[in-house]
């Protein structure tokens, strides 16, 4: 077997922490009030957030 380098976790991008903020406040806030369309999207925006977030601490400079 190879030897693999340990799993480092890295802060994400300020940018991508952001996206993925407004995005997971919005799907809380669009499941909670009815806020036209994005009331039908509320658990994708929380899973879309919940991603970038992980795939922007997996990798560095994502």
């Amino acid at each position: 077997m190879t030897k693999r380098k340990n799993f480092q976790p890295s802060a994400p991008v300020t940018g991508l922490w952001i996206v993925a903020l407004i995005l997971g406040a919005l799907g809380i806030l669009a499941h909670y009030t009815p806020i036209g369309q994005l009331s039908r999207y509320n658990y994708e925006m929380l899973l879309i957030a919940f991603l970038l977030l992980a795939v922007g601490t997996a990798y560095r400079r994502v």
